[in-house]
């Protein structure tokens, strides 16, 4: 009977000696920020152009930068976001840019086709926006709009044609405008974002294309996405 009652004792013992499993308890982040680092892709569409005008391409827009997200209530719904960009933009026109060295000055004309003309331009951006999202410590994907301005500041510039016979490239160019201020909104759900930018100030402060002000505007339409 001894053997007996062991056995059956014996797995209760077993039991009891086991080491109690640990549970593992997911802690929710109820200070969370949202899309602090940033990207887009956009097609800058130019307005206010001269009336020969054409775009001979895709003119593509990139940005990328930081931003620092400051929820303004207990939900974090509501935030404003502040920080650091830079924005490349390649305009491909018709629009012919040549710098005198003997006359000091630059000259503006149209050029003719199968000519590969463009216009580059480098911005430090300074953006300050205002952000609503429906957004929660369990989940990354919901909507959102974020708008505001952001100021623009040239740090470099490079204009260039190539034909059959010539290449020619003009860097730095001193008509055009150092700093651009301007509204932009984004807008979506998840990764896919809508976003579009339009510049107050001119690309050209001091220009003139056959009589003509040459005052042509940046307007980007595309996309943005963010990280973390």
């Amino acid at each position: 009977m001894k053997k007996i009652h062991f056995f059956l004792l014996f797995p209760l013992f077993l039991l009891a000696q086991q080491t109690p499993v640990e549970k593992t308890v997911s802690v929710i982040d109820s200070l969370y920020r949202e899309d602090q680092f940033y990207a887009s892709l956009s097609y800058n569409l130019v307005k206010n152009t001269p009336s020969d005008f054409a775009q001979n391409g895709f003119s593509s827009g990139i940005t990328f930068g930081f931003l620092r997200d400051m929820p303004l209530n207990k939900k974090r719904t509501w935030a404003i976001a502040t920080g650091l960009g830079y924005s490349y933009n390649n305009l491909k026109q018709n629009i012919q840019i040549e710098y005198f060295d003997a006359l000091d000055a630059t000259y503006y004309s149209y050029i003719g086709e199968n000519t590969n003309n463009k216009l580059v331009l480098h911005y430090l951006e300074l953006p300050l926006e205002v952000r609503w999202r429906n957004s929660t410590p369990e989940s990354h994907k919901f909507w959102r709009i974020y708008t505001g301005f952001k100021i623009s500041y040239l740090v470099g510039s490079k204009s260039s044609f190539d034909t059959f016979t010539e290449k020619y490239t003009f860097k730095n160019n001193p008509d055009l405008n150092k700093v651009i201020v301007g509204p932009y909104i984004t807008m979506g759900y998840n990764t896919i974002n809508i976003y579009a930018y339009y510049a107050l100030k001119p690309i050209f402060k001091n220009a003139t294309l056959v009589d003509e002000p040459l005052k042509m505007n940046s307007f980007n339409l595309g996309f943005q996405f963010y990280i973390l």
